[in-house]
């Protein structure tokens, strides 16, 4: 038993020796070789070649924006019947005033319209009579109102309008122009309350006090109507629209 022991721990002893040398040997330089031999294809690994550069060009933006026209232009109609702000036309200003005329029509960018056969056109022709715009009958534009003329006036005041042709109407010339008009807002007041009033209650001047004219109707209620003649010419004046409400407004 003593000398099994003995071997073995020489055995032991042997083992480690050589560990040792092995060792010893790698880190002196055997493993070098092989980490040098080894560098180059790690390198080749690492190494990701030339490289290339790749330019994005932006493409150009795409307008979207719609025109503000085509709001009023119907999808799809018949182009004889689009509005005037749809269409352009090559207009004659040489033709015979009031006499039907006929016009070479295109549709703006945009537009879409058809024919009587419901086939899709560009190009048609327009029938509509030979007069500008401002030579339309009233039923035929939009004109601005004023409040600061007076309606009941002798001679009737005027005041200058800036008129819109309607959109289905075609005519020569500009679609928007000036234009003297006869004074013709209203304030809400109406011709039969005042003359009510004038006849029942004249006599203290309600019906002034109604107009807005409040000096002529304290002279009537301080004079009892004057003496009842003040009241009997007011009925006359009221009943045949001679006199008006204060802020010069027509009746209702």
């Amino acid at each position: 038993m003593a000398a099994s022991a003995v071997m073995l721990q020489a055995l032991c002893r042997f083992c480690r020796v050589l560990l040792f040398l092995f060792q010893f040997y790698i880190l002196s330089g055997g493993g070098s070789l092989n980490l040098e031999q080894s560098q180059p294809l790690a390198q080749s690994i690492k190494d990701p070649g030339p490289t290339r550069t790749f330019t994005v060009v932006p493409r150009a933006a795409e307008s979207t924006d719609i025109p503000p026209y085509v709001m009023k232009c119907p999808s799809n109609g018949l182009c004889s019947r689009l509005p005037a702000d749809c269409v352009e036309c090559k207009t004659n200003f040489s033709c015979v005033y009031g006499k039907p005329v006929t016009f070479d029509c295109t549709v703006k960018p945009s537009v879409t319209c058809v024919d009587q056969d419901f086939k899709s056109q560009k190009n048609f022709i327009i029938n509509m009579t030979c007069r500008f715009c401002w030579q339309l009958p009233e039923t035929d534009y939009e004109c601005s109102n004023s409040t600061s003329c007076m309606t009941v006036s002798c001679p009737r005041q005027r005041y200058t309008a800036n008129c819109t042709v309607r959109d289905h109407i075609h005519c020569l010339g500009n679609r928007t122009f000036p234009k003297m008009l006869y004074c013709n807002w209203t304030g809400g007041y109406k011709w039969s309350t005042a003359l009510a009033l004038s006849v029942t209650l004249g006599g203290f001047g309600a019906d002034r006090f109604y107009l807005g004219q409040w000096r002529e109707g304290l002279g009537k209620l301080f004079s009892f109507g004057g003496l009842g003649i003040w009241t009997l010419i007011d009925v006359l004046l009221i009943g045949v629209g001679y006199v008006g409400p204060a802020d010069g407004s027509l009746y209702i």
